[in-house]
């Protein structure tokens, strides 16, 4: 009405009139195509009607953080790569952080983002307290996770992989090969990717209807030295108890694989010959092992990219379809695998 200021519609007055969530009309806003064409057309056309203008927050200085535990690992290296060429295609610096495990306690880190009043943060941390959290939120910080401890809140994206599916690829592929005496080498127990594997390995052995001896689900480090001690200390137990050693072994990472890798070459055991291996993450160093190693890709950059952008459309005020996305893993065969050498399992 004359004399009277305009309405500025909203997008959920925008949805409720198309009959669409608020997640769709943000598709709509950003060419998104997994939106019909005639959903669209529909929300178009009221957008502009109401001649809806898109008010997009002004980003504080350009500047996201990467949080990590350590910045030194191969599997740090792709993370930080997949988040960095996402950050830079929106023309956004990154700062990166390392609390190295247990000083995400201190709140350090927290500090820093608020004083270089960065628009927001990629945590690829250990633990995340409700104290941070609370810090976070404070300082008006969005966040998103990457591969979490455990359950993050309903309302905290997070980006993970099918850990549990990639495992049972693994060991299904073993399986294949003839192989039942599977032992897996898993990672830290407090870590959720971990036990999404151990869970993995141990319904692909159920459901073969194979036996998991005690001590042959061991949990360790995702680190060389451990998947080393690891493959040692099982073979060494096995030994003693006279029991028969397994024909192949599924380590949670890749670095855990070469730590097997060592433990069998001291021992005097071929790969694959004696025993198989297959890893997980498909880290480069994968390609130029000897053998090459048979490992579960984990998309590490992809992960770390869709947390970038989620986190950009977090800080321009939208909304997030989906709270937790998990990309695909899928196995990939190398050398480090063959069949089932002879013995008193082997098929016949």
């Amino acid at each position: 009405m004359a004399g009277q200021a305009r309405h500025k519609v909203t997008i959920g007055e925008i949805a409720a009139e198309a009959g669409v969530s608020n997640a769709t009309v943000s598709k709509v806003l950003n060419g998104r195509s997994d939106v019909s064409a005639a959903t669209r057309e529909r929300v178009q056309e009221i957008m502009d009607r109401h001649h809806y203008q898109r008010r997009r927050p002004r980003r504080r200085g350009g500047i996201v953080d990467l949080v990590m535990n350590e910045l030194d690992s191969l599997w740090s290296i792709e993370i930080i790569r997949g988040a960095q060429e996402a950050l830079a295609e929106a023309g956004v610096s990154m700062v990166l952080s390392a609390v190295h495990g247990s000083s995400t306690g201190t709140g350090e880190w927290l500090e820093q983002i608020a004083g270089r009043r960065s628009d927001g943060a990629i945590l690829v941390v250990s633990d995340l307290t409700p104290r941070q959290r609370a810090r976070l939120a404070a300082l008006k910080v969005p966040f998103v996770l990457v591969d979490p401890v455990g359950s993050a809140d309903a309302g905290v994206p997070t980006i993970g992989a099918t850990n549990w599916a990639g495992a049972i690829s693994a060991v299904d592929h073993l399986i294949g090969l003839g192989h039942r005496r599977i032992a897996h080498l898993a990672g830290p127990r407090q870590l959720l990717c971990s036990r999404a594997r151990a869970d993995g390995y141990r319904a692909a052995m159920e459901r073969a209807e194979l036996a998991v001896p005690d001590g042959w689900l061991r949990f360790g480090e995702f680190n060389d030295a451990s998947g080393r001690r690891q493959l040692t200390d099982l073979l060494d137990e096995t030994a003693a108890a006279g029991g028969l050693p397994p024909t192949a072994v599924f380590a949670a990472s890749d670095l855990q694989a070469f730590g097997a890798y060592t433990a069998l070459r001291e021992r005097g055991l071929r790969i694959p010959q004696d025993i198989s291996i297959v890893g997980f993450d498909d880290v480069p160093v994968t390609r130029w092992s000897d053998p090459m190693l048979t490992t579960v890709r984990q998309p590490l950059q992809d992960m770390a990219a869709m947390a970038a952008r989620t986190l950009l459309r977090l800080v321009d005020g939208e909304e997030v379809d989906l709270p937790r996305v998990e990309l695909s893993t899928r196995l990939v065969q190398r050398e480090s695998t063959g069949p089932v050498p002879p013995g008193p399992d082997t098929p016949q």
